[in-house]
């Protein structure tokens, strides 16, 4: 990882949703070591301060693209950029997605709102090796009809399944409406062979963890993606501290066998 920040230079931008921005970043000079899916960046807005943003895509060796929702000053002032503005970046950091441990079983990605982007690399990785995994199943869950990402992508992630579905529908919806954990039953996997893959708010984590327990999947083989408030990302300063595991150093990714008895401590 590179703890100094890198200049990286606003290439694209693409509206996602009418809070959510994709921004795809190209490095001015020097750029980070490669990404692996599930790890983050710390990207810093200049004169305003810096966040923990997940890698959403990786073009090259050379580019990052971060998916930022607007809901503090820093993530307000990324989503405002445009092509040919610049920020800093610092990482790669924290733990990936075990892709290794899938090969050979299905694979079942579970997202709620936002946290389909760090777990879109992982559904590219297993798209470009087909033969190396099972069957892949991508279900995500959104507020709104209006807040579900890289809609333009599902029709490739619908082999052999995926779905969306809302928790308030509009009157013209017609989709799914309801949680997103009701869209395991229609999923097409083994429990018994299969790796998951889940991010999303830590309710959503812990409802979905249980379902798939109670099917027959493994606990160390539910791989969730937790969140803390991250600030220095080399573990140091503590901010992120969940029971034993500083997440920016431990995480964000861990097995649910490793999750679960802290997730179960009220406020830890």
């Amino acid at each position: 990882m590179t703890l100094t920040p890198l200049p990286y230079r606003v290439v694209d931008r693409r509206e996602e949703t009418r809070d959510t921005v994709t921004l795809t970043l190209e490095p001015v000079g020097e750029s980070l070591a490669p990404f692996a899916p599930g790890r983050f960046a710390m990207v810093y807005a200049f004169g305003v301060g810096e966040i923990p943003v997940s890698v959403s895509r990786i073009p090259d060796g050379r580019q990052l693209a971060h998916t930022v929702r607007a809901v503090g000053a820093v993530s307000r002032a990324l989503c405002h950029m445009r092509p040919g503005a610049q920020v800093a970046v610092r990482g790669p950091f924290g733990t990936a997605w075990d892709t290794a441990a899938a090969r050979g079983r299905d694979v079942l990605v579970v997202a709620g709102g936002i946290g389909l982007a760090p777990l879109r690399p992982l559904i590219h990785a297993v798209l470009d090796e087909p033969g190396e995994y099972g069957r892949l199943n991508v279900l995500a869950g959104a507020r709104t009809p209006g807040d579900p990402l890289y809609v333009d992508e599902f029709p490739v992630w619908r082999r052999p399944f995926a779905a969306a579905t809302v928790d308030r529908p509009w009157p013209d919806w017609t989709g799914r409406v309801g949680v997103v954990t009701a869209l395991i039953r229609e999923a097409r996997f083994t429990p018994g062979d299969t790796t998951a893959f889940v991010c999303g708010p830590e309710v959503m984590i812990r409802a979905t963890a249980r379902a798939l327990l109670h099917l027959g999947v493994p606990p160390a083989r539910i791989l969730v993606s937790l969140e803390r408030n991250m600030r220095c990302a080399t573990g140091h300063c503590g901010h992120c501290q969940l029971g034993p595991l500083l997440l920016c150093r431990d995480g964000p990714v861990v097995g649910y066998d490793q999750a679960a008895p802290l997730l179960a401590i009220r406020e830890l």
